[in-house]
């Protein structure tokens, strides 16, 4: 009998101690996406750099495969998730209450922090086409995305925004990983994909039998996308990512970007520390993966449109990074 209590006595302590040096943790969970993406490598990029600063911050931060953007702002809000990456779009729309969250109303807990790699509206045309800039779509078979996808979306602003209807063109649905088959076989003329950089199935359509072009979305009519849709921003396609293309320099377009969120809830001490790191670590961050390496600290402030959470405020004003903030996202 004696013996038995002994036993709990010392099973309570050690779960005692186990607890306390728990407590002395602090755990972050960031959602991201499929592991064969970059959203994936993008959340074990931060949490990597976060970890091993944990004698200073006590912070351990793991890493959630989730089925993307609306997912991880759902569970961002719901407590489920401390932060998540989304594409500024759906950011855009779960903040005014649009798309998914239009019974819901606008979510006005949901912060940003701050953007990372562009997912860049990419125009990929053979060059038989002749197509050199998004007016020479006209008239052309373009793939602009299949149903229900957010790229289809992002083809008709594009479109829209030079003043080409869908009646101007021959338009495909298909998905895109489809798309750079069509091209090489002579069945499209040109796709639109709107992808993080480098891609396999880029790579694919500018590697066959058929040459091609990756097409510049430039000049004043993109001054005009940027004004009337906010979650957008300027993105660079490196040219080196995609050797066998017909482009001799890098190609300027427009895109959606990555971007980390949380919530108003969020600690502000635990945003402070993960932003720290990543901004005054940047290089080293932009060296964990490929697409990273067009990051700069400015355009990392660039597409975000939900509001600047507190502490990372904090630090953007400690190092001046204040100014490129809207004040809209400041509150």
């Amino acid at each position: 009998m004696r013996r038995g209590k002994t036993l709990f006595m010392v099973a309570v302590f050690l779960l005692t101690l186990v607890s306390l040096s728990y407590g002395k943790r602090i755990f972050v969970t960031i959602g991201t996406g499929g592991i064969t993406g970059v959203y994936y490598p993008t959340g074990g990029a931060i949490s990597k750099m976060v970890n091993e600063k944990f004698a200073e911050y006590g912070i351990k931060a793991t890493v959630e495969s989730t089925a993307g953007s609306v997912y991880n702002i759902n569970s961002v809000l719901h407590g489920d998730l401390d932060f998540g990456i989304c594409q500024s779009d759906r950011q855009y729309e779960a903040v005014h209450g649009l798309a998914e969250w239009k019974n819901k109303g606008p979510q006005k807990n949901l912060r940003s922090v701050f953007t990372i790699h562009p997912e860049s509206i990419t125009l990929i045309a053979s060059v038989n086409s002749g197509i050199k800039s998004v007016s020479d779509l006209a008239g052309k078979r373009v793939n602009i995305g299949n149903p229900g996808s957010g790229q289809l979306q992002n083809s008709k602003d594009v479109l829209k925004a030079f003043g080409i209807s869908l009646k101007d063109i021959h338009p495909e649905y298909v998905k895109a990983v489809e798309a750079p088959m069509l091209l090489q076989d002579g069945r499209i003329d040109a796709f639109f994909y709107t992808v993080g950089h480098p891609n396999g199935n880029i790579k694919e359509a500018t590697s066959g039998r058929i040459k091609v072009r990756i097409v510049s979305i430039v000049g004043p009519n993109v001054v005009k996308l940027l004004k009337n849709h906010p979650y957008y921003a300027k993105a660079e396609i490196l040219r080196k990512f995609y050797p066998m293309a017909v482009n001799t320099k890098n190609i300027e377009t427009v895109g959606v970007k990555a971007t980390l969120v949380t919530s108003k809830k969020e600690p502000a001490n635990i945003v402070y520390a993960i932003t720290k790191e990543v901004f005054e670590n940047l290089s080293k961050f932009k060296k964990l993966h490929p697409a990273f390496a067009v990051l700069t600290k400015k355009n990392m402030l660039e597409g975000m449109s939900a509001p600047v959470h507190k502490g990372a405020l904090r630090y953007y004003r400690e190092s001046g990074l204040i100014k490129y903030i809207p004040k809209s996202l400041i509150k």
